[in-house]
């Protein structure tokens, strides 16, 4: 599976708000703000587990606050910006920071302004900047909408509160907050709109209907799992930010996924037609994984396989990303957002290892190396230590992308 760096290098209204919409809209309305939600024991740690994980994810959080550019933005790569910003959102959103509050608040709503701004507003894509190097500018686009994408329904339920607390609250910061309210609610349905366009594009092979692949491209994959992850990932986190999400446009690209299922492998594959790549990586198994749980299957025999084949390779060793195409931090990422949603003894085996791996190799000032592989090695530790933080987060229960 690529990850971002492969891909370069290659609800709330105020009440009564939904009266107020013009009927030609037709648009439907955003539920109430979800509530916090309690504390879950689903995913049990130790007491020293619990201390070890919440010590590091802090850390590195200091650490992403610390190399946050003025105009909200993350430094990384230019190319990569928008999409990196966007991981760092959610890992921000993973611990329970919120928009507008907080040690973490004012970085939050510079980070969703910035990546608003990579939106077309004709089209609902949300790019990075066109570049001359447009066959890596379609690969990083692909990623970048699905990204940002998630990060901006992940976000919206946060988004729009301060207009409760306005007695202690500048007015001003109250209008700011929801203006940003409304953007993110537009940026999200139009995003919605030009997910479905990509993946009801034609396709060459049938057997790749229903997923998605890099925007204009004329690569001869119509679809791959990497992409389709994100775009999955995407219409679950809207879904359960109150966006109408027709069922039709999930159940589309589970179809997809459940062919790139190799049965003698025993886990999903990055594409279905071009041999050389047909091949499991820790960032494949976990993301079939992810993209069948969230979309509300239930745990299959091929689930149960894919999971078998996540144990029988570990992250013990910090780092090792082999080819032909496993990332080290996008893998833990993927793998132990699935071991999460399995829970039980998947999540017993799986997660402390990982937990103590990346404890024990996070450098002084809160960051990771950056990934191994080598076309992947210049996106920095920033890019890493998002993922980091994305891979320690299932215990905490925060993110609704990543709940079934």
């Amino acid at each position: 599976m690529l990850g971002l760096g492969m891909c370069l290098a290659l609800i709330s209204r105020e009440p009564g708000a939904a009266a107020q919409r013009s009927a030609k809209s037709q648009r439907e309305p955003i539920r109430a703000i979800r509530p916090e939600p309690l504390a879950v024991e689903r995913l049990p740690l130790d007491p020293n587990e619990k201390q070890l994980l919440d010590r590091t994810v802090d850390h590195a959080l200091e650490y992403l606050a610390n190399h946050q550019n003025a105009d909200g933005s993350f430094q990384v790569a230019n190319m990569a910006r928008p999409a990196v910003t966007g991981l760092c959102i959610m890992a921000f959103l993973s611990r329970g920071h919120r928009p507008g509050e907080g040690q973490y608040g004012s970085a939050l709503e510079k980070a969703i302004d910035f990546i608003l701004g990579f939106q077309d507003q004709e089209t609902g894509a949300i790019t990075p900047e066109s570049s001359s190097e447009s066959f890596f500018w379609t690969r990083a686009a692909a990623y970048t909408h699905g990204i940002c994408g998630t990060a901006l329904a992940d976000v919206f339920p946060f988004t729009g509160r301060l207009k409760y607390r306005a007695q202690n609250r500048e007015s001003q910061d109250v209008r700011r907050d929801t203006e940003r309210h409304d953007r993110v609610e537009r940026a999200v349905r139009k995003a919605l709109s030009f997910t479905h366009t990509q993946q009801t594009r034609p396709k060459v092979v049938a057997g790749e209907t229903g997923g998605w692949r890099y925007i204009e491209s004329n690569q001869r994959n119509d679809s791959d799992l990497s992409v389709t992850a994100w775009n999955i990932m995407f219409l679950h986190s809207a879904k359960k930010s109150g966006f109408k999400v027709p069922d039709s446009w999930v159940k589309s690209g589970l179809r997809f996924v459940h062919r790139t299922f190799n049965k003698k492998l025993g886990g999903f594959v990055y594409v279905l037609t071009e041999p050389a790549r047909r091949h499991c990586t820790r960032a494949t198994v976990g993301g079939g994984i992810l993209c069948l749980l969230l979309g509300g299957e239930p745990v299959s025999q091929q689930v149960m396989d894919a999971a078998s084949w996540i144990h029988q390779h570990p992250f013990e060793q910090y780092n090792l990303s082999s080819p032909p195409g496993d990332r080290y931090h996008y893998s833990a990422f993927y793998c132990s957002q699935a071991m999460g949603l399995l829970g039980g003894s998947d999540f017993r085996e799986f997660y402390p290892r990982l937990l103590h791996v990346l404890a024990e190799n996070q450098h002084t000032d809160g960051s990771w190396d950056p990934e191994s592989f080598a076309s992947d090695t210049g996106y920095g530790e920033v890019y890493s230590t998002a993922l980091a933080v994305l891979a320690l987060s299932p215990p905490y229960q925060k993110l609704d992308t990543y709940k079934r």
